[in-house]
C-alpha cells in the first residue's frame, strides 16, 4: 500500500527520460541530476520523450518502488518546456493531477502548499 498524504515532496525531472530506464537508471537521474536522497521517501517523477509514459520511483522504506503509466489518450505535461527553473516540485495533489493528463501542472500552482505549524 502507498501511503501519500500532503507532507510527501514530489520531484518531477526536467528532461525527457528514455522509458527504458528502470530502478538503476532512475536511482542514478534521482541522486546526480536531480542531487536529491532516493531514501528520504520523496517521490520522483519521470516523464518520457514521447509524453505517453511516465514512471515514479520511490522507496517504501524496504525497497525501491516503480510505477509506470501509459496514456492511451492524450498526452503528459512536458516539464522541460515549463521555464528555466532546475527543479520542478509538486504537491501530491498536483501529481494525481499529471498522472490524468493535467496541462496545468508546472505551469501554476494548483493547490497550497503543506501547512506547518510554527511555534
Amino acid at each position: 500500500m502507498i501511503g501519500i498524504d500532503a507532507r510527501i515532496k514530489v520531484w518531477v525531472h526536467r528532461e525527457p527520460v528514455d522509458m527504458r530506464k528502470q530502478y538503476d537508471g532512475l536511482w542514478a537521474l534521482a541522486t546526480h541530476a536531480m542531487k536529491r536522497d532516493v531514501f528520504a521517501g520523496d517521490l520522483f517523477v519521470f516523464i518520457g520523450r514521447n509524453r505517453r509514459r511516465a514512471k515514479i520511483l520511490y522507496w517504501d522504506g524496504t525497497g525501491l518502488c516503480l510505477l509506470q503509466k501509459r496514456l492511451d489518450r492524450g498526452r503528459f505535461v512536458a516539464p522541460w518546456h515549463r521555464g528555466a527553473a532546475e527543479e520542478l516540485a509538486l504537491t501530491t495533489a498536483e501529481l494525481a493531477l499529471l498522472l490524468q493528463g493535467c496541462e496545468w501542472v508546472g505551469v501554476t500552482r494548483l493547490s497550497p502548499s503543506a501547512w506547518t505549524p510554527t511555534g
